[in-house]
C-alpha cells in the first residue's frame, strides 16, 4: 500500500465529485480481485512460453494435492501436483510472441488435441505437459512460479497508517 487517503476533520460536506471515504471504500470492494495472466518459459524451447492464470483458490489446490497423493501413504507426488497445476491454468500457449491457435482461431492449451497429437499424448497431465516441459526440473519450477503469482508466496507488510512514510 503506497498511498492512504483520510477523510477530513472539518465539517464541510462531501460533494458528488469528492465522494466519502466510506464511498471510496465500497467502490474499492464493489471491484472483483484477479491477478493479471503472467507468461512461464518452457527453458528448453526456445521462444516458447505457456500463458497461465496465477488465480488459484485454496480448494484447487487443495484437490490437486490430494490429486497427487498428499493423503496416501507413500505421499504426494510433486511433479504430478505440478503437471496438474500447469495444465488447469493453462489459458494458451505462445511462440515467438504469438499465441498459437488452431484453424478456427481457438487458442490451444495442453487440453487441446493438437498439442497432445504434437506430442505424443491422450491426457493433458501429467502426460502431456511433462512431454511439452521435458525436463521434469522445469516443470516443478514453473509451478512455483505459478504459485507465486498467485500470490502464495507474497509477505503481508503490517503498515502504522498514522505515520508517513518517511516516519517508518
Amino acid at each position: 500500500m503506497s498511498n492512504f487517503t483520510f477523510s477530513s476533520s472539518d465539517d464541510t460536506p462531501n460533494t458528488a465529485s469528492e465522494p466519502t471515504v466510506l464511498g471510496q471504500l465500497r467502490s474499492i470492494i464493489t471491484q472483483k480481485v484477479t491477478r493479471p495472466d503472467i507468461y512461464v518459459q518452457v527453458p528448453e524451447r526456445p521462444g516458447v512460453m505457456v500463458r497461465v492464470s496465477p488465480n488459484i483458490t485454496q480448494n484447487q489446490m487443495r484437490a490437486w494435492r490430494k490429486n497427487a497423493g498428499e493423503e496416501t501413504k507413500k505421499g504426494m507426488d510433486t511433479l504430478k501436483f505440478s503437471c496438474q497445476l500447469i495444465a488447469a491454468t493453462c489459458t494458451g500457449i505462445v511462440v515467438n510472441d504469438e499465441v498459437v491457435t488452431d484453424d478456427k482461431g481457438v487458442e490451444l492449451t495442453f487440453a487441446s488435441p493438437e498439442i497432445m497429437e504434437m506430442t505424443g499424448t491422450t491426457r493433458p497431465h501429467p502426460d502431456c505437459v511433462h512431454a511439452f516441459f521435458g525436463l521434469e526440473p522445469h516443470i516443478e519450477a514453473a509451478a512455483v512460479a505459478i504459485i507465486e503469482a498467485a500470490g502464495y508466496g507474497d509477505n503481508v507488510e503490517a503498515l502504522d497508517p498514522t505515520k508517513t512514510r518517511s516516519s517508518n
